[in-house]
């Protein structure tokens, strides 16, 4: 029998919502339902970290288990009340030039997103302006991976290291579980040229691993990275997107890129210590708020 669906008002807007019993993550018995929940709820804290930032979704139609693939172009079928925004991509796997991609501003768009079984969103570290087109990174990103048998743990030691250099720089950096392997570390700028942070991200990488050539590595060659923790700064790229805070993963179970504390990072000691899943997120937020919220200050020291 073909699920049709229920039709919902979200502040206003009319959305139909379809097969929400579907198991998302069988290891969890987590439903398609329990993942729009968790957005609805979710929402306060992550709404303004991804708006005017072109949302690339990451579609699982039939959960983890499932196929999935990146949607970049979504004007074809996003309701009338979805602002997109056309985006240049030169180089394109499917030969287009430009995408209309979706600006998650308010919560129906954030419930068509999750609707559409967007189990992952990805933002840039740039915003768009109210016409459109590119401002310059306002947010300096490194994404901290494990080759194993490296896992999170060392990525915190690493972490703390990089957190002191940022410091020396006059930058304070905020740290966020990948929701997989790693950690991600923030830091709110001001820059003047789309290159400024991904220049400062690999000399900063660079001389970590001068430093630290036992545990650091910033090139992305694979047979070099076992036992290792990559620094990521390719991530300040403007054509690439980096997995948004609060966004849930395709992993074995609904486990979220989740704000944490520098005590936190500090104390881990095993891989489960910054593992959080979705009902863990929510019972963070309402005891610590966003972690994140100084992401958002509108000054910001510039780099």
């Amino acid at each position: 029998m073909t699920d049709t669906g229920q039709l919902v008002d979200i502040e206003g807007r009319r959305l139909r919502m379809s097969h929400l019993d579907k198991v998302f993550y069988p290891d969890s018995d987590f439903t398609k339902g329990r993942l729009v929940e968790y957005y609805a709820r979710v929402a306060p804290v992550l709404l303004p970290h991804v708006r005017d930032r072109p949302l690339t979704l990451k579609r699982y139609p039939n959960g983890v288990e499932g196929k999935s693939f990146f949607e970049k172009n979504v004007s074809g079928h996003a309701p009338d009340w979805v602002r997109t925004v056309r985006i240049e991509t030169p180089g394109s796997t499917r030969g287009a030039e430009s995408a209309d991609f979706a600006l998650v501003q308010d919560l129906p768009t954030l419930m068509w997103v999750a609707q559409l079984a967007s189990i992952e969103l990805h933002v840039p570290q740039w915003t768009v302006g109210p016409r459109g087109g590119h401002r310059n990174p306002d947010l300096l990103v490194f994404d901290l991976d494990p080759g194993a048998p490296a896992t999170i743990v060392e990525c915190c030691e690493v972490a703390l290291w990089l957190r002191d250099e940022l410091a020396d720089d006059g930058l304070t950096a905020y740290p966020k579980t990948s929701g997989s392997k790693g950690l991600q570390l923030y830091a709110p700028v001001r820059t003047r040229s789309p290159e400024r942070t991904s220049d400062y991200a690999k000399r900063l990488a660079e001389e970590l691993e001068r430093k630290h050539r036992d545990l650091v590595i910033s090139r992305m060659t694979r047979n070099l990275r076992d036992g290792k923790v990559l620094i990521d700064w390719s991530q300040n790229n403007p054509k690439k997107t980096t997995i948004a805070p609060y966004s849930l993963r395709a992993r074995p179970s609904p486990t979220v890129s989740t704000p944490v504390t520098w005590e936190e990072v500090e104390r881990c000691s095993h891989p489960s210590d910054l593992v959080f899943v979705a009902d863990d997120v929510l019972e963070r937020v309402d005891d610590l708020g966003d972690l994140l919220a100084p992401l958002l200050a509108e000054h910001r020291p510039a780099l």
